[in-house]
């Protein structure tokens, strides 16, 4: 079974799960690294990292070749955006697939009208609740490994109200999804409500500047979330640092100042000790002679 094929497990354990969000190899890598037991692939800093802005743009091909980037780069569980599922019942089927086949853990499918947008945007529009629901079970029958996760999202808060968004996540539930995710909760009593009127686990998206409160994790898990994902997290502060780099250059034509971390070592971050002592098990030149 692939490393990545844990979350299950991880989901077993009190604590709740924390995804920071991760749009290359990188910054997956980082997250790794930094000691989180789950990666996020988000969706919106993939499509940035094309140069889209997160309205929908980016197709089902290019959303999974970077989620195997993104899985093969780490031996932690990665949790991915598949957005709408990028059309009916039988291209959800075949996103499954495709996302499961590359070694992702889990992915997120959304009710809202294609193309979709950030759902901390306004202007959302969502499918009837029939057609949803008619997704996650296109999506549930087709997946062949019992690890793989199906969460559904709906963003239906934002549109018709958040009643319907419970009665969504539930439907999704009982349809087999493994996870709900009610998107863009906008109160702290919303928020704390979602896992008890769901009845069932869930998912909170923490997004700096959003629409729902930031809380502290530890009050998240007390409410009754078993996942978080941060998705705009590394997007964000990787923007904020290349800016403040980029004007310093600008400003004193020399490097900036800052933690000055050795090449090599930046290097070593990415696998080079792997790669060279592969180098040395297999270079031709240092072979002893067979004649």
């Amino acid at each position: 079974m692939h490393a990545d094929y844990t979350l299950r497990r991880l989901l077993e354990r009190p604590a709740i799960v924390v995804a920071p969000g991760a749009y290359d190899a990188m910054t997956a890598r980082l997250v790794e690294q930094a000691g989180f037991a789950a990666v996020y692939m988000t969706g919106a800093g993939t499509s940035a990292a094309l140069g889209y802005p997160d309205y929908g743009l980016v197709t089902m091909s290019e959303m999974v070749d970077n989620a195997a980037r993104l899985a093969r780069s780490v031996a932690v569980p990665v949790i991915a955006d598949a957005d709408t599922g990028y059309g009916n019942e039988l291209n959800v089927i075949r996103t499954v697939r495709e996302y499961e086949s590359r070694g992702v853990a889990a992915i997120h499918i959304e009710d809202q009208v294609a193309p979709k947008r950030c759902g901390h945007l306004d202007g959302k529009e969502v499918v009837p609740r029939e057609a949803f629901v008619s997704k996650i079970r296109a999506a549930v029958s087709a997946r062949r490994d019992p690890d793989f996760m199906i969460i559904a999202r709906t963003d239906s808060r934002a549109v018709v109200g958040f009643d319907e968004a419970i009665a969504r996540a539930r439907l999704a539930l009982d349809a087999g999804a493994d996870m709900a995710f009610v998107e863009a909760t906008q109160t702290i009593e919303e928020m704390a409500a979602v896992p008890r009127l769901v009845g069932g686990p869930c998912l909170l998206n923490v997004v700096a500047g959003g629409k729902t409160p930031a809380v502290p994790m530890s009050d998240a898990q007390a409410m009754g979330y078993r996942l978080a994902i941060f998705p705009a997290l590394l997007f964000k502060a990787v923007v904020e640092a290349c800016d403040d780099a980029l004007a310093a250059v600008k400003e004193t034509q020399m490097s900036p100042p800052g933690r000055d971390i050795p090449i090599h070592e930046l290097f070593r971050r990415f696998g080079a000790d792997e790669w060279d002592g592969l180098r040395a098990q297999f270079d031709g030149h240092k072979c002893p002679s067979t004649f």
